[in-house]
Formats: structure tokens, C-alpha cells, sequence
């Protein structure tokens, strides 16, 4: 392989995504995709500052057209794709009689829909090669269920699940995938959240501002455990011990988000 090796990032603007290209820009070409022009062009400006070999590409996960002619960009710039990183995701929230379509359709679209179209852009580059290695984004969110969440839940935990089966499907293309399950941290989640009320849009973005980790930090771990390539990436020591703690006792688990349910409901 001649040069670094690839990386494309999905969401790669703001947040988590952003964070992740540029804890990668020393060890990875990286290509940035995401459909917020401004944010992404600032960007690609600030790692190519820091000597980095970027290219920015323009488009929305939920068009698989767009993620297809961004591989195709990313084909006649740099001829391979080592990892994918779908990223890009958007948040619902609200009682389960709230949810209104926008808060099913759009987060399938881009959460899960995005991630499916990621990964068969990336698979003529991968198959090709022989190898790679896909990490989707999902969220803890999908392993742990909690109350007040039932659209995003769904999405992450279909997400989760798409990942393992893709896990055993694609090892005989010598393509691995991960997936990553954070917990919350700070980011702009709730100014991109479908169809929420404004009482569920403040909780969350209470709950963000309170959360221990950074992006950077998130990020940080993330990258730490490419070369290991585990099928499960849990960013947060709190995340990994909230999925064993639901594994080994599921009754008193569900005990406890009853309880968060009780409470949410007081409120609502």
C-alpha cells in the first residue's frame, strides 16, 4: 500500500465525527463526508493546517447515490478505503404516544438506512482489496433501552444487530466491523433531534452537558481499539458496566428502568 492508509468518516462536521478526524489526520488520509457544506469545507481548511492529506466530501447519508458518487471521488483520489466509519446519526425523544412519523422515519433513514448505504458504497472498494474494516456508530442506547426513547432505541439496537450479522457475513472478504456503543457525552445532539418536544429536547441536553467524557475522548478510545477490531467498542468504562449489568441481571436491570420511567412520567 503506498502512502497512509484511508479512513472516510460519515458526519464528519460536528461532534464525535469531527473529534475522530482529527485524532486520525496523523496516521490516516482521511475523507470527510457530510452534507453541512460550511462546517465541512471549515474542517477539511483546519486539518489540512495541521499537514494533513484531507479530502471533503459533499452529501447526505440518507442518498445512497450521494454516498455512492463520494466513493467513487474517493477512488480516483486515493484508489483504496481501509475504514469506514458510519458516524453520521440524528436523536428522537419523547413519551411513546408523542413520537410522531418524523421521529420513526428520520432517524431509520440516516441511523440505520445511512450506515446500510455506507457499507455498500464501501464493499466495491473492500471486496476489491480483500480487506478493510467498517465501524458504525451506534449508540448504548440500542443495548440498554431506556425509557423516553423507544424510536432511537430501536434504531441503535437494529443498528447493533446489523453489525453483528455483518460481522460473520463479511469476515470471508477479510473486511472486519465493529460497532461502537457510546454512552452520552457533550455534543449538539438535541439541535438535531426529530420531532421532539421541547421538555424531552431540554432533558437531553441537560443530560449531554452533564456527562463525564468529551468527544475528544470518545474518540480517542475509539481509535485506540481499531487495530483490535472488537466486534463490541464501548468508548466508556460506565457504558461496558451498564451492557454487563443488564447481561447478568436483565429483571433487576428493567427494575431500575422502570423506575426512570416512573419518574420521566411524573414529569411529563
Amino acid at each position: 500500500m503506498n502512502g497512509k492508509p484511508v479512513m472516510l468518516i460519515t458526519g464528519a462536521a460536528h461532534g464525535l465525527g469531527r473529534a475522530l478526524a482529527e485524532r486520525a489526520i496523523g496516521e490516516y488520509r482521511v475523507a470527510l463526508f457530510d452534507r453541512d457544506d460550511s462546517a465541512g469545507q471549515a474542517t477539511t481548511e483546519a486539518l489540512r493546517r495541521a499537514d494533513g492529506e484531507v479530502l471533503f466530501l459533499h452529501g447526505d447519508v440518507s442518498n445512497e447515490r450521494d454516498l455512492r458518487q463520494a466513493m467513487e471521488r474517493l477512488q480516483r483520489r486515493w484508489g483504496r478505503l481501509d475504514v469506514l466509519i458510519n458516524n453520521a446519526g440524528v436523536a428522537a425523544a419523547g413519551p411513546f404516544e408523542a413520537l410522531d412519523e418524523e421521529s420513526w422515519e428520520l432517524p431509520w433513514r440516516v441511523n440505520v438506512m445511512g450506515a446500510v448505504y455506507g457499507c455498500r458504497a464501501a464493499l466495491t472498494l473492500m471486496k476489491r482489496q480483500g480487506s478493510g474494516q467498517v465501524v458504525n456508530v451506534a449508540a448504548l442506547a440500542g443495548l440498554t433501552a431506556p425509557p423516553g426513547m423507544a424510536s432511537y432505541v430501536a434504531c441503535n439496537a437494529a443498528l447493533i444487530r446489523l453489525s453483528e450479522a455483518l460481522a460473520a457475513e463479511l469476515s470471508v472478504l477479510g473486511i472486519r466491523v465493529s460497532v461502537v456503543c457510546p454512552d452520552l457525552f457533550p455534543s449538539e445532539m438535541e439541535r438535531h433531534m426529530a420531532g421532539s418536544d421541547a421538555l424531552s429536547r431540554a432533558r437531553l441536553r441537560r443530560a449531554l452537558q452533564g456527562a463525564p467524557d468529551s468527544a475528544d475522548r470518545v474518540a480517542e478510545r475509539i481509535l485506540a481499539d481499531l487495530p483490535k477490531a472488537p466486534l463490541h467498542i464501548f468508548p466508556q468504562r460506565e457504558a461496558k458496566k451498564a451492557w454487563r449489568r443488564k447481561r447478568r441481571r436483565p429483571g433487576r436491570f428493567l427494575e431500575a428502568m422502570k423506575e426512570k420511567a416512573r419518574r420521566l412520567r411524573r414529569h411529563t
